[in-house]
């Protein structure tokens, strides 16, 4: 009866924390349209496409590759939390400093790639003038700069791209992408 209470109890805790990092959910949506709450809003689309397409995946699917060219989902994660970090640094007024994350857990990446989502959509949606946020990348040469416009062709669209391929990765490893999530209205039918 003990072990049986104790998995129940990891069950009902591993349900709470869940919930606890950002996109389980979209949040609501903003009431006015500005270039901050549209781009806010893509981010918090990719949070939750993010959330869910990673929401469940075992080492098996983790180390997952299609072929010997391609990355591993593992590898492909590691990817989306650089690209994280390039959108939420141009947004702190911060040059882009990469850092290595294959010393973080599964939980620790995926924490800290929504989390980046989260505070970017909250810069964006108190924004109305998207011009000043540059992205700044040191190069050998010096430090090059981009505009907003490079988030969303770059980064942001990015990691969109690597999400679906995930997604498609985690069905391929035999586990598909969690039913009664809605793209659509950002929710979870319970």
């Amino acid at each position: 009866m003990r072990i049986v209470l104790s998995f129940v109890m990891l069950f009902v805790m591993g349900k709470i924390n869940a919930q606890e990092l950002p996109y389980y959910e979209i949040p609501e949506a903003p009431k006015k349209y500005t270039e901050g709450t549209v781009a806010a809003r893509m981010l918090d689309g990719l949070g939750f496409r993010y959330y869910w397409g990673t929401e469940g995946l075992r080492e098996k699917d983790l180390q997952y590759k299609p072929n010997e060219e391609a990355r591993t989902v593992r590898e492909t994660l590691d990817h989306i939390l650089g690209l994280s970090i390039m959108t939420l640094s141009a947004l702190e007024g911060k040059e882009v400093v990469f850092k290595k994350s294959d010393h973080l857990s599964f939980n620790e990446l995926r924490k800290e790639t929504l989390e980046n989502f989260k505070k970017a959509s909250d810069i964006l949606k108190e924004s109305d003038d998207l011009s000043k946020f540059v992205m700044k990348i040191a190069r050998r040469d010096g430090v090059a700069e981009f505009p907003f416009w490079n988030q969303l062709n770059g980064p942001i669209a990015d990691a969109l791209w690597h999400v679906g391929q995930i997604v498609s990765f985690r069905r391929s490893s035999g586990n598909p992408f969690p039913k009664g999530v809605s793209l659509l209205t950002g929710k979870v039918k319970k």
